[in-house]
């Protein structure tokens, strides 16, 4: 091998071993998980797809720092590790990582990735955003025409303790469990989100975090009005949960009041996966889900 061929191996190889040099490049093989109405049965059909990461956003949904629920906010601290986990291997490979705890982005103000959000070029959707308002941030409703209601009644807010707790705001920040990186960008505002999208020609949208049934289908960023808006949407549905107190209809366990609402997202809006697809790991489940001990 003369001496060119060789330095410009040498140079391959160190490339190749950079950190996010392959990794990068390496698309998300997903298996998109959907269920259709077709001659009165409901089908599931599962669509392995291939999605650049560099066109992919993930988008974490309110991971809080407390919670009014105690039992939702266990279950929040318990995912919190595995889903850092899962967001750091998708940042590393190339995915946009938008951090979006609800009402508390005044806790980051200042910093480069609140910033990052507030100053993305302006870009008009194809679609006016909603402007209703619910829990301070706007709200996405329920589509009746297109979903009917949601399998479980949350009418009573869902929390499942045995001593009800009191419903407070007691949120400040996101999660330190979850880190924030530099090259991230922090908001709850529909019209950021859509600027930061449109900015870096991201076509693809994972949602996770909580709560299914109410913040992660209806906030400004969430799957709603992101599928409205004409993106690709995808659920990771073991980085989630519901607030469901199972005293309420369906009369399921917690758990299993979870997994209604991903068949319902499932139907109605968009497929789901889980974080498997993009960490190679086993998939997250709560210590408290019975399924765990069957």
């Amino acid at each position: 091998m003369d001496r060119h061929a060789s330095n410009y191996l040498a140079a391959f190889v160190v490339l190749a071993f950079l950190p996010g040099a392959a990794a990068d490049d390496a698309v998300f093989k997903l298996n998109l998980r959907s269920r259709s109405k077709g001659e009165g049965k409901l089908s599931v059909v599962e669509q392995p797809t291939s999605w650049e990461p560099r066109k992919t956003a993930v988008i974490v949904c309110d991971m809080w720092d407390a919670h009014w629920c105690k039992s939702a906010a266990r279950r929040v601290a318990e995912m919190a590790g595995p889903l850092n986990e899962t967001v750091k291997k998708a940042r590393d490979r190339g995915a946009f990582i938008i951090h979006a705890p609800s009402t508390t982005t005044a806790f980051y103000k200042g910093s480069p990735q609140r910033k990052r959000a507030q100053q993305a070029p302006y870009s008009p959707t194809p679609v006016p955003l909603v402007t209703s308002p619910r829990w301070g941030t706007a709200w996405n409703w329920p589509d009746a025409k297109r979903e009917g209601v949601l399998p479980i009644d949350d009418s009573d807010m869902g929390c499942d303790c045995i001593k009800k707790c009191e419903i407070v705001a007691p949120w400040t920040r996101q999660t330190a469990a979850i880190e924030i990186a530099e090259a991230d960008a922090i908001t709850d505002d529909g019209q950021e989100t859509w600027n930061l999208l449109a900015s870096r020609g991201i076509d693809n949208v994972i949602l996770c975090g909580v709560h299914l049934n109410m913040c992660v289908l209806g906030r400004p960023f969430a799957i709603r009005q992101m599928t409205v808006l004409g993106k690709k949407v995808a659920l990771m549905r073991d980085m989630t949960d519901t607030m469901y107190n199972p005293e309420r209809p369906p009369g399921v366990n917690h758990f299993a009041g979870t997994d209604l609402v991903v068949e319902h997202v499932e139907q109605y809006w968009c497929p789901t996966f889980t974080s498997s697809d993009i960490t190679g790991e086993a998939s997250f489940r709560f210590q408290g889900d019975p399924r765990n001990h069957k």
